[in-house]
């Protein structure tokens, strides 16, 4: 679904503080146009696949499935679709993750409010856009030699889309059942689902998932 006269957005962020924000930063400009907002990035696909909007902005760290998880869903869902990563994340491994899934572009949250049109309007039009303080810390990062070791960018590389979700739900305390009820799996499943993380992983409890959870930034400290 598309306005000739302006740029549909939609927005999938888990804290509505920060979709509030957005939106009302967005609604200062003509030709953007809110057309929807979700709270997970499940909700938010079936969002995209009913509106078909021209820009996404999503958020990385949601619980169940990850920003960067959703990324090719929607995409599948609305191939025209652009998706704006938008994270306090700004660290060389979230970008190459988001970049790697297919995101158009990534800004930092701790961006000027200006940025965020231009942001847009950038992917929009078919380039690709990196915040200039997350590139900034990049190059930094990069002069020093201080690269990622593969272990940051792949530790959870081995896990399906699935897994990752169940991980995730893990990592935050959740029950087996809570999970199975969450994700609409059976018990078994579930369980399967937790034995095949710790031997992949090599965590056998909800602290040691939920350390990993943190360091990978899918879970906010």
């Amino acid at each position: 679904m598309t306005d000739k006269t302006g740029i549909n957005i939609v927005l999938i962020d888990d804290q509505a503080i920060v979709r509030a924000a957005f939106k009302s930063l967005l609604e200062r400009v003509p030709h953007f146009k809110v057309v929807g907002d979700a709270g997970n990035a499940r909700e938010g696909i079936d969002l995209v696949t009913k509106m078909r909007p021209q820009v996404v902005i999503l958020d990385i760290t949601m619980a169940g499935m990850s920003g960067i998880d959703a990324v090719a869903p929607i995409k599948r869902a609305s191939p025209h679709t652009k998706v704006l990563m938008a994270s306090q994340h700004e660290g060389m491994k979230f970008v190459q993750q988001a970049l790697q899934a297919g995101a158009d572009g990534y800004l930092s949250k701790d961006s000027e409010p200006e940025e965020l049109g231009l942001a847009i309007e950038s992917v929009q039009r078919g380039d690709s856009y990196l915040s200039p303080k997350v590139a900034n810390g990049i190059m930094a990062r990069a002069v020093r030699g201080e690269a990622p070791a593969a272990t940051d960018s792949t530790a959870l590389s081995v896990l399906t889309p699935r897994e990752r979700e169940v991980f995730q739900l893990l990592a935050l305390g959740k029950a087996n059942k809570e999970v199975a009820a969450m994700l609409g799996l059976s018990l078994g499943t579930v369980k399967k689902h937790r034995e095949n993380l710790q031997r992949k992983l090599d965590c056998h409890s909800a602290a040691e998932l939920a350390r990993l959870a943190i360091r990978e930034g899918l879970l906010d400290v």
